[in-house]
């Protein structure tokens, strides 16, 4: 009898859709990824502060967040191989980069740092098929006061109908599937952690903005 791990199973269908994608994705993302700029915007990072970006793509946000808060150590992981080639092109050695599985990871493993400061998940719990597992993992990696800071599609409840339907159609042809009880889940998280959870609707509900916050100080 045989067995399929899904993390490898997930991990081929990522590579499989962002092989070439990947060549394009910060050109054609921008027009749809709305909240990314806000969320670095707000991180507000203390000095020497370390930040992981969990799924980690192109390198985008790590380069903007290296750009935006110098002198913060920057690490990344993603379970695309794929993607992880454009991360390591933009980033070079400013960023410490590694493959992993965004629910089963360990930062002492990977990067030999038991926890971060500041832990960012940007549109990736739409497409991580066990999301709240990914948060909880990623939480559970938080240093003393450190937050994990979330964007990704919201609702759209605000929008007219048949842009919400044409949109999730649109989105489910790449595996993509916006979390609506995000803000519910979050909180069960944080009552079982401790942590505090704010949610934050952006741009008519199109994308929320969420933050969990891991008790004790930097």
């Amino acid at each position: 009898m045989s067995t399929t791990d899904p993390s490898a199973t997930h991990a081929q269908l990522m590579d499989g859709i962002y092989r070439r994608q990947r060549l394009i994705y910060d050109v054609t993302r921008k027009y749809y990824l709305f909240g990314r700029d806000h969320l670095i915007d707000t991180l507000d990072p203390p000095p020497g502060a370390k930040i992981l970006e969990v799924a980690c793509g192109t390198g985008r946000n790590l380069y903007r967040i290296g750009q935006r808060y110098p002198g913060r150590s920057l690490y990344g992981l993603d379970i695309s191989n794929e993607m992880l080639v454009s991360a390591r092109s933009k980033l070079g050695a400013d960023a410490q980069l590694m493959q992993a599985d965004a629910c089963g990871f360990d930062a002492q493993t990977l990067f030999n740092t038991p926890h971060f400061d500041r832990i960012v998940l940007s549109y990736a719990i739409s497409m991580i098929p066990d999301w709240t597992g990914a948060i909880r993992q990623a939480a559970s990696q938080l240093a003393p006061g450190g937050s994990l800071h979330i964007v990704d599609f919201g609702d759209q409840q605000a929008l007219p109908k048949t842009f919400r339907r044409g949109l999730r159609a649109w989105l489910a042809k790449f595996h993509v599937t916006p979390r609506d009880d995000l803000s519910a889940q979050l909180d069960r998280i944080a009552d079982d952690t401790g942590a505090t959870a704010t949610t934050r609707p952006l741009y008519r509900r199109y994308a929320v903005h969420a933050v969990l916050t891991k008790p004790g100080s930097l």
